[in-house]
């Protein structure tokens, strides 16, 4: 212990030095009889010491066998860091850990000495170090050892910084010394891909020319400035490093960039033309390539503010790659660091930009004119200076602002979100930020929460001195790199010292700061949003219908009719609307943006200013010129003869042509999609000038236009919808109404049934109002509905172009089978190097191209990829071993000579029915032979079977007679096929017999005993005998032949002693070569052939499994499509795939799989579910059963098993490691050389590994597809979960361990010890797995918190810097992937390249499966919606619309692009809840390009009970409420074109506003009826006018929004399933689907929608709702269900109900029942659905048991208190108060709408109460005041019931009980009183209960919004009794009927039927998993 010497800490020297003499003193120990070594526990540390002690505690536990000594000495050392960083153990947990860590050494301390090697510590430390560094560079190259030597330079870099500890003499306060020097574990640098240190220069991945090129150009420093300029010990290692230094980046950071910007470049040059250039060179195209796709955003930003690029390149070509490779590797790096300000892209450019010019000035070596001294960047020359002093003052801005929001409570308005914050740098005024930065600008300025005084984040104060005003520069017009700037700018000795290039700073002194508010746009909550962003549809509608009516009123016969005078100056008044309209949008956009006015620029101001002006003088002008015109008319009045006639141009005409100028050019432009663009983008003031008036200047929005054809084709396809559309509203929802409405307006009515408060409306206004209103939300509605039918239509063309379905069965395949080599030949084998590669090809084109490629090659490798398929099936155990044997194509050299032997699959019963043919054919041969030959397969069975016989016979028969004998046989059959004598020479009816003992004897041969010998023997002399005998016609020819030499005599007698031992031993001499050797190729032939000969007709429906059915069905159908060609693997674009995950499951552990609280076990449910796989998976452990598992101790395989079927993580990482496995085998077809094809891809690989040692295939293999595929998870709570000991932290690394190449990158969350309130520190980390533990790979501190807004894309924020390459895909954890689609992958992205279209994609679309749809009838409706939406759907949404944008996650991103765009999702809080299709939205918005493509496909999975349904569609509803008030979908729809804009409507937010219409539309026909009855109306028109047929009309024209809503929007859905299975298919599916009672659920969910988004856009409330994704089946209970629908199903159910009973009450006098039925029948369908869809949808909702457990449940929840900390499942209270959040945090005009809302419910007593009998028909305003004093009578005795209850009830019940009989008797008295004096009725009872329940929800309703004035009068108890026996009373309503049809068994049984009807077909037991519930709990 002499050796190492203990300092406390510099820092802590005088508090710690005592303790540390201590220290020294207490590491002894006595002395203890032997040493056991135990590892001690590296892995639950404390989170302050984790990352600086754990690498010194684990691997002493690696080496503690070994060199225990060593060991001790790791701990000690782990000791000492762990006590200089903590000295006084004030971090959580560290107490204890050092008391454990301490006690440890004491015992190990004597015992270790004993065991150590040398004579002191440092000989022992320096021999196991030099041991460990021997042994790396041995086997540096070594790619077999690639584990073993990851952990052994892991070792040897903790072994050398405790080497370095003990040999400085200078103790611990060397260490952060050490960490620094370069020196110090360089060689030993745990690295992600590229081993950059020393050591890793042999690996197989650096030895590629690529990354050499590469690595060379990053290092070339040559010229850079001196090393003595910056404080840094030692020579720069490359560019990066020396950024790294100049500008104070973090060293993790470069490292992590270093590898990006390598790879990215490596990747390029790959794909470069090389004929011109060295591939060991980069070239210029490379770095080109690279820095336009970079810096293209850069550039742009520089154009659109007037800013010359700082990217200044040098005169000197030599230096050029180096200082564009420089201004890259900035960029990178400042990307990498910018943590949330990655979301801020512009913010990014604006930091660059200023950074650059520094760079220039550091490069150019200039001299600063203030200090004479070289220039240096602000912030370079100390540690973390880029992290402290750039990124955390704007991160603390975000931080800020984002708190601002209460957890999404705040109006939008009173924060800045990112995009408020980065759109700041939109303008000019970013540069008076300066550089650096001023800290005490106003963008840094926070307003308080709490009030509105100053709150600056600088601590200089809250006044300006000095404000700089900037002047912008000279337009750069060109968009190209700017060269050497002139000597004004860039010599040395007159560099400027600047804020920005030429901005002037003048004073202002007494300036106070101000927060700056939101930038360009203001989220309002308001459905005139909507109207905002869509103007152009709206009016378009309002116009149309406007036109419509007065067509219609003119009853014209003709549309040509239009261009009559008068007709056609009635039409012309729409103009007058259209101003008007026009006034009131202007309006809008005024009072929208108010809040924005002085952050925007002035002429945008201005321009909002005036657009109100123009707009009034419109709507002014156009009345009175159209007044004018018809008041002077020149027009003749006469008739005209044609058409157009005579008519003339009157001034309003002329006047109209003025006002349509503006749109006239519009038009102009609209067909000229190029030069709007230009318009749009360029700078040239006359451009800019032309389009202010049309569009604001934003940075965003501008050059969206697509190429001519795009716009014809969805021009055409709105135009044509538009047509069917209006025609239809026209004839059957408006020309109908115009008589009657007439009619109506003639009608004069004296007396009313009410008060009428308005009885000198003319025209019975009213009435006419009641009848239009329905049919115009019908109108503006059913838009959606025509769109659905064109989606189907023109999807389902498109979708048979596209050659979808044309494989569905398996029996389709088989009959395909061999075109398949031919189709993958095309599709997915790189064409050779003569062809074309750039050349566009379809299937048939690529044909021409195969002439160079031989069918053999064709086929072989068709095999490899085949047998690949099939061998995943079988590890997923969707097929069996025997099934296995069946599909897989053998493998061997004979594929080289043209024989191929196709999967027996294929030839199942082929040589059956061939024998069976030949047995009874009586012909010629040539006529059997062609009949064979009629279904290829059949010949090729035969001849495989006589080939395998033939060759099976040579190696089994030895002996030269018996081979003398066999060969003469095959020689006489073959002859005979020569000659066509076969049916002449052979009897072929005795065929059957010997088939019979051959397969004996091939049986015989696959089990392959000596014992059996006797038997071959035997079997081989019968088949002799069969042959010779019976089916030989002349077998005594045959042995003449075989002994001529001998007389025919001897020979008879030599025969008959010779033949009985044929084939048997003789004279010690064995004829048969028994038992076969053992040779793995001749045993699968053998078995091949047994399966030929044996299968039957079972094999014809191989694989049995549906899931291999449709993977199979899908893959081969794909190959047949129109993709990319496949380049090599060498030249594909590299991606990445990322996933997030928070806290859902890795895997089941053993626990859940066998225990379950709300239903059966998860592994008794995965065996019922899966039966069949559940076998394959026995057979494939060798076990029998559960129990055999458990016993053989293969739990870890169950758990993979149960887990793989779950929405777990593991299957998500199973199915995209997939991809790496596909790229190895299709490089390994790339490299291979013929001979190697035609082998097993496993055994080539191996004997390659033989030859070639370090430089194997397999290491070569592993190098590509590490350069081109990296799979990150972004595993946000990772590093909590390990330090809390977590199991699913452990699942984590077990991922990692099983997939080395997987890494995981987590946030660690740190404290800081020594300050007193302990800040955190916050550090993205990646890691990977080394010897089963993780490794820190990347360290990069963050700023702060990185989870600022929403959850999941700062997830994704922080995980995207350690992606690689060229795209990314985006995977959510409940998804999956497929072999067979992986090998497609590199197709896909080659659509990067292909450019069909004027410009690349950004966002390609993928195809999904939803794998959950098999058992549950809601999991099967689900999975049906789900696919029509992403194939169907989206296919129509790319092409021909042009609006798709991004839905889900198998999306593939353009990982540059959106790298320099803001990433590729949005995070602001709230706003940006869906936060996925944000992504897609600011692709396009950026001059991005998404397209979508169905040849591949990704597994998705869904939620499967109606809760978690109804919660995911509440939230996707939320986030369409949002989407609706973000500048997103304002800004497309302001800058799309009409129709696209009408696409960009209908197919996102419009979707779920016609939801809420159609239900709207329910509520006002309804509302209108009882207006109608009520006040009489209706009566008076019926009987007065005799139109009986208007209420039918009207109604059925205002009801048949939810027939078609419900019925045509599932068109789509059925023409889907009509292409991909079949339309009879189809047909039965949409049959099935009803009679499941799909109608129901649909409905149901259409409430769900509607609720939801109307809600959210009235009050906000937007939230992200977990739903969970369990895979049990469970019965949640009544008071589950009751909590979640209440407000937004069952009290809409009942507001129906009511409506309908008082409608049907009022209505009986003067209609028919048929009437009403036929009226509302849709109406109480719907009601019935909502009330009562979640108890039909509940597994055992009416099982008698559950129901008496719900109702108890339910009453001891409506009963409970509420309070704090009591969660709203435990207490009516606690939940009625959460229901009320939306109401507590929203503004005054919410309320008020809520107040108006609510009124409605006055409406039942207003016209009731003039309709009962005790009113005697009186309808003065009296009476109905008198029936509030009757209310209030009711509201009194409540309230002094209630106050009874709350003081008698617990301690005077006798009072109590007196009290409730007095109340009871005096309203028992009231009530006799009145029907004694006032005539009062049963029916007035009934009605007034009719009348005044209502009342008392709408008071409650009302309560709820003015909820503080009614706390203050001291009410609000009262209003919560009242609010509570409403719910009662509903909860009992919605219980009784479940009650009584759970008497009924039968019930439960169609229950169960109608919900699982799937299971039943697929013959699973539902019933056992329901009744497993009670025996597994």
């Amino acid at each position: 212990m002499e050796e190492i010497v203990v300092v406390s800490d510099i820092h802590a020297k005088t508090q710690a030095s005592s303790s540390s003499k201590s220290l020294k003193k207490s590491i002894i120990r006595s002395r203890t009889v032997g040493y056991v070594p135990e590892p001690f526990d590296s892995e639950k540390l404390p989170p302050t010491l984790i990352s600086d002690i754990r690498p010194f505690l684990r691997v002493a536990n690696q080496i503690e066998l070994e060199w225990p000594r060593v060991a001790y000495l790791c701990r000690f050392h782990a000791f000492e860091r762990a006590h200089m960083m903590d000295p006084s153990s004030s971090g959580r947990g560290v107490r204890q850990f050092k008391t454990s860590l301490l006690q440890r050494l004491e015992q190990d301390e004597e015992d270790t000495i004993l065991k150590r090697k040398e004579k002191s510590d440092l000989r022992e430390l320096k021999r196991t170090y030099l041991k460990y560094e021997e042994y790396i560079r041995k086997h540096s190259g070594d790619s077999d050892k690639r584990t073993q030597m990851m952990s052994a330079r892991g070792i040897a870099s903790v072994l050398y910084e405790v080497l370095k500890t003990v040999t400085s003499g200078t103790g611990l306060e060397t260490i952060a010394e050490a960490e620094e020097d370069n020196a110090k574990s360089e060689f030993y640098r745990p690295y992600n891909i590229l081993p950059l240190d020393p050591g890793g220069e042999q690996q197989a991945i650096m030895q590629l020319p690529e990354i050499n090129a590469a690595v060379m150009a990053v290092r070339n420093i040559r010229g850079l400035p001196l090393v003595e300029n910056f404080q840094k010990p030692g020579p720069f290692s490359d560019i990066l490093d020396w950024l790294q230094c100049c500008f104070g980046f973090q060293k993790g950071n470069a490292s992590n960039q270093r590898e990006h910007l390598i790879l990215l470049l490596a990747n390029i040059h790959i794909r470069q033309d090389h004929e011109t250039q060295s591939m060991s060179k980069l070239g210029e195209r490379t770095v080109n390539y690279l820095m336009k796709n970079l810096f293209r955003n850069y550039k742009r930003w520089c154009k659109f503010l007037g800013r010359k690029s700082n990217i200044w390149l040098p005169s000197v070509k030599l230096e050029e790659q180096q200082y564009k490779i420089l201004y890259i590797g900035l960029y990178l790096l400042i990307w990498g660091e910018a943590s949330n300000l990655r979301f801020m892209p512009e913010c990014l450019c604006y930091l660059f930009h200023h950074m650059a010019y520094e760079l220039h000035g550091v490069l150019s070596g200039a001299v600063s004119q203030a200090t004479g001294d070289l220039v240096r960047p602000a912030y370079g020359g100390e540690p973390e200076s880029f992290l402290n002093k750039v990124v955390t003052p704007i991160y603390k801005v975000i931080y800020k602002e984002a708190e601002k929001n209460k957890s999404g409570t705040a109006d939008h308005s009173e924060w800045r979100n990112y995009d408020d914050l980065n759109e700041y740098f939109w303008s000019p005024e970013c540069f008076q930020l300066g550089w650096p930065l001023r800290l005490d600008h106003d963008f840094f300025f926070v307003q308080s929460d709490d009030c509105h005084s100053s709150e600056s984040l600088n601590a200089k104060g809250s006044k300006k001195k000095k404000l700089p005003i900037v002047e912008p520069q000279p337009t750069m017009e060109q968009s190209e790199i700017a060269t050497t700037p002139p000597l004004k700018e860039s010599s040395p000795l007159i560099w400027k010292d600047k804020v920005e290039d030429n901005s002037q700073v003048i004073d202002d002194k007494d300036r106070e700061q101000k927060w700056l508010g939101k930038k360009n746009f203001v989220e309002i909550r308001s459905f005139w949003q909507l109207f905002r962003s869509f103007d152009r549809m709206w009016i378009f509608f309002i116009l149309a219908l406007q036109a419509m009516i007065i067509m219609a009123w003119h009853d014209l016969e003709s549309p040509f009719h239009i261009f009559e005078k008068a007709v056609f100056e009635d039409v012309m008044s729409i103009f007058i609307t259209s101003a008007v309209l026009k006034l009131i949008q202007a309006l809008l956009d005024l009072a929208f943006i108010w809040k924005v006015r002085d952050t925007m620029d002035s002429s945008q101001s201005v321009r909002y200013m005036l657009k109100p002006v123009a707009a009034a003088i419109w709507t002014i002008i156009l009345p009175v010129f159209y007044a004018d015109s018809r008041r002077n008319s020149r027009c003749s009045l006469k008739q005209y003869q044609s058409w157009i006639g005579d008519w003339c141009l009157s001034s309003y005409t002329v006047t109209v042509a003025f006002y349509l100028g503006s749109n006239a050019i519009g038009m102009v432009l609209f067909l000229v999609p190029a030069i709007n663009k230009y318009i749009e983008t360029s700078n040239w003031r006359v451009c800019t000038a032309f389009s202010w008036w049309a569009q604001p200047r934003l940075y965003v929005g501008r050059g969206m236009q697509e190429n001519l054809l795009s716009l014809l084709k969805y021009t055409l396809f709105w135009v044509a919808l538009l047509f069917c559309k209006l025609y239809f509203s026209y004839q059957f929802e408006i020309k109908l109404l115009v008589k009657p409405t007439k009619r109506i307006m003639k009608i004069g009515l004296s007396a009313y049934d009410w008060h009428e408060l308005f009885p000198k409306v003319k025209s019975n206004a009213g009435a006419i109002v009641a009848v239009w209103s329905p049919i115009i939300l019908i109108y503006f509605m059913d838009t959606q509905i025509w769109y659905s039918i064109f989606c189907a239509v023109f999807g389902g063309i498109y979708g048979i172009f596209r050659h979808l379905g044309e494989i569905r069965t398996m029996g389709m395949l088989r009959s395909k089978f061999q075109s398949l080599a031919f189709a993958f030949n095309a599709s997915l084998v790189p064409p050779s190097a003569k062809y074309n590669h750039s050349k566009k090809r379809g299937f048939f084109e690529q044909k021409h191209h195969k002439v160079l490629e031989t069918e053999k090659n064709i086929v072989a490798k068709f095999a490899q990829v085949w047998n690949q398929i099939i061998t995943s099936f079988r590890s997923e155990d969707l097929i069996s071993n025997r099934e296995v044997a069946l599909m897989t194509i053998p493998m061997s050299l004979e594929l080289g000579s043209g024989l191929v032997r196709w999967p027996v699959f294929l030839l199942a019963t082929k040589f059956s029915t061939a024998l069976s043919t030949a047995k009874h054919f009586v012909g010629k041969d040539e006529k059997l032979l062609k009949k064979i030959k009629k279904d290829n397969f059949t010949y090729l069975a035969v001849k495989e079977c006589y080939e395998s016989l033939k060759y099976i016979l040579e190696v089994l028969v030895v002996g030269d007679l018996e081979k003398r004998i066999v060969s003469a046989i095959f020689n006489e059959v073959e002859a005979s096929i020569s000659k066509s004598s076969l049916l002449m020479d052979f009897r072929m009816s005795q065929l059957p017999d010997l088939l019979t003992k051959c397969i004996h004897l091939v049986e015989l041969l696959v089990e392959n005993k000596e014992s059996d010998q006797e038997k071959v023997v035997i079997i081989l002399q019968d088949m002799f005998e069969v042959v010779m005998q019976d089916i030989m016609a002349d077998g005594s020819r045959l042995f003449d032949l075989l002994y001529c030499p001998q007389p025919l005599e001897e020979a008879a007698g030599f025969f008959k002693e010779v033949e009985p031992q044929l084939f048997s031993p003789f004279n010690g001499n064995t004829t048969i070569l028994f038992p076969l050797p053992d040779s793995e190729p001749l045993q699968e032939q053998i078995k091949r052939f047994l399966l030929l000969l044996t299968v039957k007709e079972t094999a014809m429906e191989i694989p049995v499994n549906l899931d291999a059915r449709r993977r199979l069905s899908f893959f081969a159908t794909s190959l047949f499509m129109d993709m990319p060609c496949a380049p090599k693997v060498r030249n594909m674009l590299s991606f990445s795939v990322m996933t997030p995950h928070y806290k859902e499951e890795v895997n089941f552990s053993m626990n859940e799989l066998h225990w379950s609280q709300e239903g059966v076990s998860i592994i008794f449910y995965m065996q019922k579910m899966y039966p069949d796989e559940w076998k394959n998976f026995l057979e494939r452990m060798e076990c029998e059963n559960l129990e055999d598992i458990n016993l053989k101790g293969k739990d870890e395989e169950l758990r993979k098993w149960a887990s793989f079927r779950g929405q777990t993580l593991s299957r998500t990482v199973r199915g995209m490691m997939y991809y790496r496995k596909a790229i190895k085998l299709q490089a390994f077809l790339d490299m291979a050389e013929d001979e190697d094809i035609f082998e097993d891809y496993k055994f080539s690989e191996k004997r390659h590994d033989r030859k070639n040692g370090p430089h194997s295939l397999s290491a070569q293999l592993d190098a590509l597809a590490d350069m081109k595929f990296t799979y990150v998870l972004a595993c946000q709570m990772f590093g909590v979960q390990k330090s809390s000991g977590d199991s699913q932290a452990q699942d984590i690394i077990d991922l990692m361990m099983r997939y080395p190449s997987l890494r995981v990158s987590y946030v660690e969350e740190k404290e800081v010890i020594g300050t007193k309130k302990a800040p955190k520190v916050y550090s993205s980390i990646l890691v990977k797995a080394v010897n089963n533990l993780d490794q820190e790979i990347y360290r990069i501190k963050l700023p702060g918190v990185p989870f600022i807004g929403e959850g999941k894309p700062e997830n994704q924020n922080h995980a995207i810097i350690f992606t690689r390459g060229d795209a990314l895909q985006t995977i959510d954890m409940n998804q999956d992937n497929y072999i067979e689609e992986a090998y497609k992958m590199r197709n896909v992205l080659e659509e990067f390249l292909r450019h069909k279209e004027r410009q690349p994609p950004t966002i390609i679309g993928l195809r999904e499966h939803i794998f959950t749809g098999s058992v549950s009838s809601l999991a099967w409706f689900m999975s049906y919606q789900e696919t029509s939406l992403v194939t169907i759907g989206q296919r129509l949404l790319a092409n021909p619309l042009r609006v798709r944008f991004h839905y889900g996650h198998p999306d593939l991103f353009d990982r540059v692009f959106h790298l320099t765009r803001g990433g590729i999702s949005k995070a602001s809080k709230t706003i940006n809840l869906s936060e996925d299709v944000f992504a897609g939205f600011n692709s396009i918005l950026r001059q991005g390009c998404v397209r979508y493509h169905e040849y591949i496909q990704v597994g998705k999975g869904r939620d499967v009970g109606l809760n978690q349904i109804s919660q995911f569609e509440a939230k996707v509803a939320n986030g369409n409420s949002e989407q609706t008030l973000s500048r997103d979908i304002y800004r497309l729809g302001r800058q799309f074109d009409f129709f696209r804009m009408l696409s960009c409507y209908f197919t996102t937010v419009g979707f779920y506003f016609s939801s809420l219409l159609s239900v709207l539309g329910i509520y006002v026909f309804l509302y209108g009826q009882l207006y109608l009855v009520l006040s009489g109306l209706e009566k008076a028109i019926l009987l007065e006018s005799k139109m009986q047929k208007i209420e039918s009309l009207e109604t059925a024209l205002a009801s048949q929004s939810y027939i078609q809503f419900g019925l045509l929007t599932g068109l789509p859905m059925v023409m889907e399933i009509g292409l991909e299975k079949g339309f009879l298919t189809a047909l039965k599916d949409f049959v099935l689907m009803q009679l499941q009672l799909a109608a129901v659920f649909f409905t149901f969910s259409l409430g769900t929608k509607s609720h939801y988004y109307g809600r959210t856009i009235l009050y906000g409330g937007a939230k992200y709702r977990p739903t969970g994704r369990k895979v049990v089946v469970f019965h949640a209970n009544f008071t589950e269900n009751y909590r979640l629908y209440s407000r937004s199903h069952f009290v809409k159910g009942f507001e129906l109900i009511l409506l309908l009973i008082v409608y049907d009450l009022f209505r009986r006098s003067y209609q028919t029942s048929m009437t009403y039925v036929l009226i509302t029948y849709s109406i109480w369908f719907m009601s019935a659905t909502w009330l009562f869809a979640p108890f039909l949808f509940n597994p055992s909702g009416f099982d008698w048991g559950k129901i008496l457990d719900d109702w108890a449940d339910w009453n001891k929840w409506i009963k409970n208190q509420g309070g704090i900390g009591v969660q709203q499942d435990k207490s009516w209270e606690s939940w009625w108060k959460d229901e009320q959040a939306h109401l507590r945090h929203c503004g005054l005009h919410a309320r008020i709408i809520e107040i108006l809302l609510s009124l409605r419910f006055f409406i039942y007593q207003y016209g009731m109460v003039y309709h009962l009998d005790i009113s005697k028909e009186n309808k003065n305003f009296l009476v109905y005041v008198l029936s509030w004093l009757v209310l209030a009578l009711i509201f009194v005795l409540t309230k002094a019931m209630n106050m009874g209850r709350l003081l008698l009830a617990s301690n005077y019940q006798l009072s109590f009980r007196f009290l409730k009989a007095v109340l009871f008797l005096g309203a028992l008295a009231i009530i006799i009183a009145l029907y004694i004096v006032c005539d009062l009725s049963l029916k007035d009872l009934i009605v007034g209960s009719l009348a005044f329940v209502p009342t008392g929800w709408g008071l409650i309703l009302i309560a709820q919004a003015v909820r503080p004035k009614i706390e203050d009068c001291g009410l609000w108890d009262f209003v919560q009794v009242l609010a509570q026996a409403y719910d009662y009373g509903m909860g009992v309503a919605l219980f009784a009927p479940m009650a009584a049809l759970a008497w009924l068994p039968i019930i439960s049984a169609f229950q169960t039927r109608f919900l699982f009807n799937e299971a039943f077909n697929r013959r699973l037991q539902i019933q056992i998993i329901l009744a497993g519930k009670k025996k597994h709990k």
